[in-house]
C-alpha cells in the first residue's frame, strides 16, 4: 500500500519527532515527576508540546528559506541531515547495548504554577540539544519536503511530541515501573536506531537523486 504524499510527509514528521523525543533526559523526567504528583500536568504537557511545535516550525521554515535563497545548498543540507540522522541512529543502537532507566520521585510538596512553568521552560530552552534536534535536524529534513507538504510534516512531528508528553504526564502512575526497566529502553532505543538509519538512507537517496 502506497501512502499519499500528504500522509507520507505526516508519517516522516511523526517518525522523526518520535525518534528524537523518546530518550532519557531531564525534561522527560520532569514531566514524569509532575504526572506522578498529579500537579499542573496539563500545563506541563501543553507547554512542552507547543514549544516543540514552535521550534520545529522555526527550523523547517528557516532552513527552507535558506535553501530557497541559495539553491545550491539543497544537497548539502540533505546530506548534513542524513549524516546527523545516521549519527543519532548509531548512538541509539549503542545505548541499546547499555540501557539506562527513567525515574522520577513523586515525593515532596508540589510547586506552584509559576514555579512549575519556570522549571519546564528551563528544562526545555536551556538544553542545547533541543536546538540541534528540533531546529537544525528537523529543519533539515522538513525543508526537503515540497512546500505544500511541510504543514503535514510539522503536523506529524507535533502529533508525536504531544502524544509522548501526554503519555508521560497522564500515564505516569501506570507507566513509571515500565520506564524504570532498562529492558524497556533497550527495545525503544533499538526502534529509534533503526528508524533513524532508515530516515537517513531516504534523505541521502533523495539528495543524490536531486
Amino acid at each position: 500500500m502506497t501512502l499519499s504524499p500528504a500522509l507520507a510527509a505526516f508519517a516522516t514528521g511523526l517518525a522523526l519527532s518520535a525518534s528524537l523525543i523518546v530518550a532519557i533526559g531531564a525534561q522527560n523526567a520532569f514531566v514524569l515527576r509532575q504526572g506522578l504528583q498529579r500537579a499542573h500536568v496539563g500545563l506541563v504537557v501543553g507547554f512542552c508540546a507547543v514549544a516543540d511545535l514552535l521550534l520545529m516550525a522555526v527550523g523547517v521554515l528557516g532552513v527552507a528559506s535558506l535553501v530557497a535563497a541559495a539553491p545550491g545548498l539543497d544537497r548539502a543540507v540533505s546530506l548534513a541531515g542524513a549524516a546527523f540522522l545516521a549519527g543519532y541512529g548509531v548512538l541509539a543502537l549503542r545505548r541499546a547495548a547499555r540501557p539506562g532507566a527513567l525515574s522520577a520521585a513523586a515525593a515532596g510538596r508540589p510547586a506552584s504554577r509559576a514555579q512549575v512553568l519556570a522549571q519546564v521552560a528551563a528544562f526545555t530552552f536551556l538544553n542545547p540539544h533541543v536546538y540541534l534536534d528540533t531546529v537544525l535536524l528537523v529543519g533539515a529534513v522538513g525543508a526537503q519536503q515540497p512546500a505544500a507538504l511541510r504543514g503535514w510534516f510539522l503536523a506529524g512531528g507535533a502529533a508525536a511530541s504531544a502524544a509522548w508528553f501526554a503519555l508521560l504526564g497522564y500515564g505516569a502512575r501506570a507507566l513509571a515501573g515500565w520506564f524504570a526497566r532498562p529492558a524497556a529502553w533497550r527495545v525503544l532505543d533499538l526502534l529509534v536506531g533503526v528508524t533513524m538509519l532508515a530516515l537517513a538512507a531516504g534523505l541521502a537517496a533523495r539528495a543524490f537523486a536531486s
